[in-house]
């Protein structure tokens, strides 16, 4: 039987590009379809229904009209316009960061609920508190988690032994965390602290809001930060270019003395 002509579907906003004279070629995750890539028509003339909708990290009741090569979008509402994310420019780049990766991960016309979940839970997070990085690694991790590449973290990857207490090794192309005697000849290892890997539990086992009230000290973050992002990094298979801009953002919200190293 062939589909519908017409369907109904719930997506957050990932990104768009002006398309033609006055289209937008838009890409949204969907609750229902996965990821996908629509055509606004008239989209950017000013007298256009869609005017506004549009915008990237916006919550959209969707109307949409299937066609020969790519869908259109025939009317659109929005349902959470994420309104005090998008009025902080560090918000803003957190949320372009968990875009990209979403993007990246969501495969087209396959319908992943739970990625759709995650992203808008850690996005009204990040709205909440746009200081905290502790949010875009509980993203990181579970990204990882509803993808089907969850690194191990509760038994050696390499002897299935469960990991005790002690300084460990991580290593994201073997798939996880390794124990002091293991030491594939394929891995790219990497330390891995007691501390952190209390906390990718912590992160793994707990929901967003509790996992991202646990106060951590500097060290920490950037330990869980190396280890998540070069995990994300390597299955991804390219460099995430937001993470460039939130570098950048980083930097230039420490105090003059920290920048220069003294």
């Amino acid at each position: 039987m062939a589909p519908p002509k017409t369907y109904r579907c719930e997506g957050i906003i990932l990104g768009h590009t002006p398309l033609g004279e006055a289209d937008l070629l838009v890409t949204m995750y969907t609750r229902d379809q996965g990821k996908i890539r629509a055509v606004g028509k008239g989209a950017r003339k000013s007298t256009s229904k869609l005017v506004g909708h549009l915008e990237p990290l916006t919550v959209l009741r969707l109307s949409m009209a299937r066609g020969r090569s790519m869908d259109v979008i025939s009317q659109a509402e929005v349902s959470d316009s994420l309104g005090t994310l998008k009025s902080d420019l560090t918000a803003i780049a957190k949320g372009q960061y968990l875009a990209e990766l979403v993007a990246g991960f969501g495969a087209e016309d396959n319908s992943n609920p739970a990625l759709f979940q995650l992203m808008l839970d850690t996005l009204h997070v990040v709205a909440a508190d746009p200081e905290s990085d502790l949010p875009l690694r509980f993203f990181e991790l579970h990204l990882l988690n509803v993808s089907g590449l969850m690194p191990e973290l509760y038994q050696c990857v390499e002897c299935r032994v469960e990991l005790e207490p002690d300084a460990h090794r991580f290593s994201p192309n073997v798939g996880g965390a390794l124990c002091p005697n293991c030491s594939p000849d394929d891995a790219y290892l990497r330390p891995l602290s007691l501390r952190a890997l209390k906390m990718l539990r912590h992160l793994d086992r707990s929901g967003i809001a509790a996992a991202c009230s646990v106060p951590i000290d500097d060290n920490l973050a950037e330990e869980l930060k190396s280890i998540l992002l070069t995990t994300v990094s390597y299955w991804l298979g390219k460099e995430i270019r937001s993470n460039s801009f939130l570098e950048r953002l980083h930097k230039e919200s420490l105090p003059e003395v920290y920048q220069k190293g003294i």
